[in-house]
């Protein structure tokens, strides 16, 4: 008889441990003085927001003494390129988009021509096609963008004005695009 309660006071014992353990880990709460010198030592300087860096990125408004040509020769818009046969806006070309929106949108006089280019496989009339559904593909998604659809106009060059002169995938690659044309401030 005397090994049942020695038997419940050793789980009694044991269980009156795990919950001291148990309560223990608790955090217990900081006074003000205490607080001090650990938020000190375990706080970094705050860093700005994002938001910031973003403006740097961007370009700036563009003087309104600026001409059109200069505005192009600067080349604040980049072109945007397509893979064989397609004229669906590739995943890595949105971001060289995003960025022309924002500048279009810090500049909101500023009108584009969106040019459609192919590379100088298929026939002219399939290219001429082609470079027209890609410049449209290009204007749909600057309007998605917040650009008002008035500023934005298109022409397919088809194969007729490539970028590169040769006869291999990398020429083509680089002849498969939009080029944007500032046409007014």
């Amino acid at each position: 008889m005397n090994k049942i309660p020695i038997t419940r006071i050793a789980l009694l014992a044991v269980a009156a441990a795990f919950l001291s353990v148990a309560c223990s880990s608790k955090p217990k709460p900081v006074t003000a003085p205490e607080a001090k010198p650990v938020a000190a030592a375990a706080t970094p300087t705050p860093t700005p927001a994002p938001a910031p860096a973003e403006k740097v990125e961007q370009e700036p408004e563009v003087p309104v003494h600026v001409s059109v040509e200069e505005l192009n020769r600067r080349g604040y818009l980049k072109d945007a390129f397509f893979d064989y046969n397609r004229y669906e806006i590739r995943q890595d070309q949105r971001d060289t988009l995003e960025k022309g929106a924002a500048w279009l949108r810090q500049n909101p006089t500023v009108q584009i021509t969106v040019e459609g280019h192919c590379d100088e496989r298929g026939t002219a009339q399939y290219n001429m096609a082609l470079g027209q559904q890609r410049a449209q593909a290009v204007k749909d998604y600057l309007v998605q963008l917040g650009i008002d659809l008035s500023r934005i106009q298109i022409i397919s060059y088809g194969n007729e004005r490539p970028f590169v002169i040769g006869h291999d995938e990398e020429a083509w690659a680089q002849n498969r695009r939009d080029h944007f044309l500032v046409t007014a401030r």
